[in-house]
């Protein structure tokens, strides 16, 4: 684990739970994508920086899951730099409660605010295309969470944060957490036509064949939603039905 994986030419992964993208900009300069789940994931990035003489300039949070953007407050401390997420994800990176809070619906209970759901906050700022490296391209990828993003660098090298995840995890969970379903499925089909290198996917293998990984991620999660509706009709409702409770659950939940 957090072991330095050159991918193609400054293009790197280190390997952690959520793999955390690193980019030589020069001889001596790095950029990270994401920081880990926690301050020692942060320790151990710096041992690497420091074994290999490199100082890093900035780090570019994909979203604002607490396992990526876990390592920031750290590192941020420890070397002075920069930390960039979009929209409403640098917001919950500034104000990791707002995740848990987000997930509750509330004030988040004790057994909610921990390291895997609440990250040390960060000084981040606005990402926008203006704030990369020369050569890098910035890639919406909404749907697992609010403003997620990947990258792609100058060798061509494409890091995909969240939307994918390895076959063993999908068999595993079944479903995944969604922000937004349609955005989520419209997210696949363009990363199904994405060129590139290599495909760095936090959550599986890197690959060059996304088209495969994107077939079998959108079969599972078909299949997730298929098991939803069955179980509703195993009660006895259809989807009208189903709608119509949950929108007289929500006026119900406002109206108190």
């Amino acid at each position: 684990m957090y072991e330095l994986n050159q991918v193609s030419g400054n293009s790197y992964y280190i390997q952690s739970p959520a793999k955390i993208g690193l980019v030589r900009l020069n001889d001596t300069d790095v950029c990270l994508i994401d920081s880990g789940n926690d301050k020692e994931a942060g320790r151990k990035v710096r041992q690497l920086l420091d074994q290999n003489g490199w100082h890093l300039t900035a780090i570019y949070n994909t979203h604002s899951n607490a396992d990526h953007i876990g390592g920031n407050q750290y590192l941020q401390n420890q070397t002075g730099c920069r930390v960039y997420a979009t929209g409403i994800e640098c917001d919950l990176t500034r104000h990791p409660l707002l995740e848990p809070a987000f997930l509750y619906g509330g004030y988040p209970p004790k057994d909610l605010r921990h390291k895997f759901l609440m990250a040390k906050p960060s000084d981040a700022q606005e990402l926008t295309a203006a704030c990369l490296p020369e050569g890098f391209e910035l890639l919406p990828l909404p749907g697992h969470f609010f403003d997620m993003v990947g990258f792609r660098t100058p060798d061509d090298v494409v890091y995909l944060a969240d939307c994918l995840s390895s076959r063993e995890t999908l068999e595993k969970y079944q479903i995944g957490f969604l922000y937004d379903v349609a955005a989520y499925l419209n997210t696949l089909e363009t990363v199904k036509t994405l060129s590139g290198r290599a495909f760095v996917p936090a959550h599986a293998a890197v690959t060059e064949d996304i088209a495969r990984i994107e077939r079998e991620k959108r079969r599972l999660a078909q299949a997730g939603i298929d098991a939803f509706w069955q179980a509703l009709a195993q009660l006895g409702y259809d989807r009208a039905q189903a709608l119509e409770l949950l929108r007289q659950d929500l006026q119900q939940a406002k109206e108190d």
